[in-house]
């Protein structure tokens, strides 16, 4: 799977390219716009860029994504059916082969130039890295019960597996808090959008590393996700099985 990743896309330099660029262009906005100036929105500088940069680093993590919009476009959901494994494990170590190669290629090459980047990439301190560790976890469990329940969804509401993608990207991005910090949005949007399960994916992790929110709560939103989503994943995934027809299953 993980040679896979490179042999299915052949741009992937372009792709990762692409990354790095955003994190340059990130990195700058945050120095422009908070150099000079006290501490807001219980970030101060250094923290709102290494939280960007960890974002980027951890990215497939903290923006959770399996191959199931894969099977649904390409119509071979029916062939993980057929076999001696449960679709949530196949999904899973297919996901776990992705991810290496994208840590090896780009997260560990990005972590090597902080340096030249003035990032400083360290957890707040040990007990944040310790915890961080326990919430990226919970992320990715948080993650993948919601990419259960949006395949459900898109079978449910008999979509095309774009639109509901689409949807979900442009909703997570919003309220995850993987590209701005949750800290920063207005009116009080932020500590609404952290009891969210998207922000449990993102936010509650990054925040923890940079040890700007409390951990003990942030953790606990994350453990009530996890717990709460797969039951409903679960039920909604097994009450349109018969719709799968229409998917390759």
């Amino acid at each position: 799977m993980s040679a896979g990743v490179i042999g299915d896309s052949p741009l992937f330099v372009l792709e990762y390219a692409l990354r790095v660029l955003r994190v340059l262009v990130l990195l700058s906005l945050w120095r422009m716009i908070l150099e000079g100036r006290p501490s807001s929105g219980g970030m101060p500088l250094g923290s709102v860029l290494t939280y960007t940069l960890i974002s980027e680093v951890f990215a497939q993590q903290l923006q959770l994504r399996t191959t199931l919009r894969d099977a649904f476009w390409e119509g071979t959901l029916v062939i993980r059916f057929l076999r001696p494994m449960g679709l949530v494990r196949q999904l899973s170590a297919e996901m776990l082969g992705r991810w290496a190669i994208h840590f090896a290629l780009f997260s560990l090459p990005l972590l090597a130039v902080t340096p030249l980047l003035g990032v400083d990439p360290r957890p707040a301190s040990p007990t944040a890295a310790a915890l961080f560790g326990l919430s990226l976890t919970l992320a990715v469990a948080v993650g993948l019960a919601l990419d259960v329940f949006f395949g459900a969804l898109t079978v449910a509401l008999e979509q095309p597996v774009w639109v509901i993608d689409y949807l979900r990207g442009a909703v997570g991005t919003l309220l995850s808090g993987s590209l701005l910090p949750l800290a920063y949005y207005p009116w009080g949007l932020g500590d609404a959008f952290s009891w969210l399960p998207f922000a449990a994916m993102a936010w509650a992790p990054l925040a923890i590393f940079t040890g700007t929110g409390d951990a003990t709560v942030l953790l606990a939103s994350q453990v009530v996700w996890a717990v709460a989503l797969w039951p409903i994943a679960d039920w909604l995934w097994r009450a349109n099985r018969e719709k799968l027809v229409g998917y390759g299953g």
